[in-house]
């Protein structure tokens, strides 16, 4: 049976809090009309979470693979709404923001909202420095090379259609889920707002989960990829024009130019190099042609199967 409105909560370790979080929810969406459930799907805890969730009034399951990206695969599975709202579960997020991104995503068929904190509070309040800067390093990065305007891209605070949430392959394990979901967004020309929110950072006892450097760094490795996968012709052809600028960097001052003055060529090892280089950068550009083939094809495949899910004939069983 569908909800109206599904409040995800993923947790791991969050009994300090989590109750509080379960509560301010279901206060802050009394008004919206038609059914409204918390889940709070715990990751492997060890502290009170699952019955300070339940002591909420959440509806608590479970997904013992460890990571965030785990827990959201699992959510986007087994739960089925017209709008999903995902909220981490360590108070740092106003519920009361709840109800206009239900808005957003019902009456104006936006399929992601994203909680921008970065627009609001969000360096004031975090004490972790390496934290802010990386917040930054990461939304330049793919605004920049993905030619987008998205805010805030490493916020657990959002808001999905069921055409998103049901379209959406899950492939990231662990924190990097929130910057994939985004490059999804973008490239598959999804509608997303940015809604500005007032953050505070955790209370006393309350510890983050998010590694600065090893976390950050697989972030950044998966923008990488996705620029790879998303725009392999720009991506290979970048390559093809740096190994044929390499080759052209060797031949000319060491075959070239003592072969006019000489009529000789001196390097044949340089030579052959360089013919190698060229060979590869022209084989380089020639995968991004052929990845870009595909990629064109699988992006009408995609819109196919955006059809299939919103007449229904797609189900959470069986899609992609």
């Amino acid at each position: 049976m569908k909800d109206d409105l599904a409040i995800l909560i993923p947790c791991y370790n969050e009994g300090i809090t989590i109750r509080k979080v379960v509560e301010d929810c279901l206060r802050d969406t009394k008004d919206i009309d038609g059914k409204v459930n918390v889940y709070v799907y715990d990751n492997n805890s060890t502290d009170n979470t699952v019955e300070e969730a339940k002591a909420g009034g959440a509806i608590v399951r479970y997904e013992y693979q460890q990571g965030k990206g785990n827990v959201i695969r699992r959510m986007f599975r087994e739960i089925n709404a017209k709008c999903y709202i995902m909220l981490d579960g360590d108070d740092t997020y106003p519920t009361n923001a709840i109800p206009e991104m239900y808005q957003l995503v019902c009456e104006k068929n936006v399929d992601m909202v994203i909680g921008d904190r970065l627009s609001s509070s969000y360096f004031e309040e975090n004490k972790r420095p390496f934290h802010n800067f990386g917040n930054r390093i990461v939304r330049g990065s793919i605004n920049w090379l993905f030619k987008s305007n998205i805010r805030d891209i490493m916020t657990g605070y959002r808001a999905f259609s069921y055409q998103f949430v049901k379209a959406y392959s899950i492939l990231s394990k662990g924190f990097e889920i929130e910057t994939d979901m985004s490059i999804f967004a973008i490239e598959n020309n999804l509608s997303i707002e940015n809604k500005i929110i007032e953050y505070k950072d955790r209370p006393d006892g309350s510890e983050s989960k998010l590694s600065t450097y090893s976390d950050g760094f697989k972030v950044l490795l998966r923008i990488f990829n996705l620029y790879r996968e998303y725009h392999p012709l720009k991506f290979f052809s970048i390559i093809g024009v740096i190994l044929f600028l390499l080759a052209l960097g060797f031949f000319i001052p060491k075959v070239w130019i003592p072969y006019l003055n000489t009529g000789l060529v001196l390097k044949i090892p340089t030579l052959i190099f360089c013919c190698f280089f060229v060979l590869a950068a022209i084989l380089s550009v020639y995968s991004g042609l052929i990845l870009d083939a595909v990629l064109q094809k699988e992006k009408r495949e995609f819109e196919f199967r955006l059809q299939l899910i919103n007449n229904g004939e797609i189900s959470e069983e069986n899609r992609n």
